[in-house]
């Protein structure tokens, strides 16, 4: 008997072992994976802040003397950066209202109303995911050239608007079906018009949602980099991303200080706003998976 007791003390002590072992390995790997996702954003920071002097003196991995803000100036005013934040801010938020508004709205009618071709509409946009983008660059360079809509913000943000829509129909699709259609018949019979129960109903519901596909829709504009460089070509019109690739002297050499100075102000403004909106993304991310 006091056998069998110190055997089953035995299994029970080498599990624990066995789980604080897991454990420490985990947070091993976990912290190496944070040191890897974060050193190059803080080197960035730092490297940003050093004088033009240090990169040719000291090591690249070397911290900063002092804090030099003359590269933010430099790449601000010389460098173009707040004409190329407000061109990204005129392509990107227009876009994003666009994306949004038509989004849900067609989401909804696709879910909620009960119209011929619903599905085969629903396919066609999701048809619009698979097709990648370097397929249709070409012949989307051809109309875009007939109708006069290069060098234009507006030609721009229609680009983004088309493409974001179908990822954007397809995840709205999933949320409203977490939208109880007992409200909906309540409102229905209440004398609600469709406008009244999309505007002031189902659209409030999925406020989550509506931040979860905005943040991502604002990663793919704001960072994009293909459709600028294939439809931009005015230095007055480019956008930060295109931007970015100028800060290059005529024989090729470049000014690492404003250049980091540029990377940090086109970095640094996501960043904050993905940590003030990480909780509203994880709530809309789990809304749309489970139908109420």
């Amino acid at each position: 008997m006091k056998a069998t007791i110190g055997t089953d003390q035995d299994t029970v002590r080498k599990s624990k072992q066995a789980g604080v072992g897991l454990s420490i390995i985990g947070k091993v790997f976990i912290g190496s994976f944070l040191l890897m996702t974060v050193y190059p954003i803080v080197w960035l920071l730092l490297s940003s802040f050093k004088e033009p002097a240090e990169f040719i003196t000291n090591s690249m991995n070397a911290l900063p003397e002092g804090l030099y803000f003359g590269n933010y100036v430099e790449a601000w005013n010389t460098g173009n950066m707040g004409v190329y934040f407000r061109n990204s801010i005129l392509v990107t938020f227009p876009a994003l209202v666009c994306i949004i508004l038509f989004g849900s709205m067609a989401a909804f009618a696709i879910e909620k109303l009960r119209w011929k071709l619903k599905n085969v509409v629903m396919l066609l946009f999701l048809a619009g995911i698979m097709i990648p983008v370097q397929i249709v660059l070409l012949p989307l360079f051809q109309m875009y050239f007939n109708a006069n809509l290069l060098n234009s913000l507006f030609g721009l943000g229609l680009v983004y608007l088309v493409f974001g829509l179908p990822l954007t129909i397809f995840l709205f699709t999933s949320y409203f079906k977490s939208v109880p259609n007992e409200l909906i018949e309540a409102a229905v019979v209440d004398g609600a018009t469709i406008y009244q129960i999309f505007f002031k109903l189902a659209f409030p519901l999925i406020k989550n949602a509506i931040v979860t596909v905005a943040l991502v829709q604002f990663f793919f504009v704001w960072n994009d980099l293909i459709f600028a460089m294939s439809f931009i070509s005015d230095s007055e019109l480019r956008t930060i991303q295109t931007g970015l690739m100028s800060f290059a002297g005529e024989y090729g050499q470049r000014e690492w200080g404003p250049t980091f100075a540029s990377i940090s102000l086109a970095v640094v403004p996501i960043l904050i706003l993905y940590v003030f909106l990480n909780k509203l993304v994880m709530k809309g991310m789990t809304s749309g998976a489970v139908k109420g």
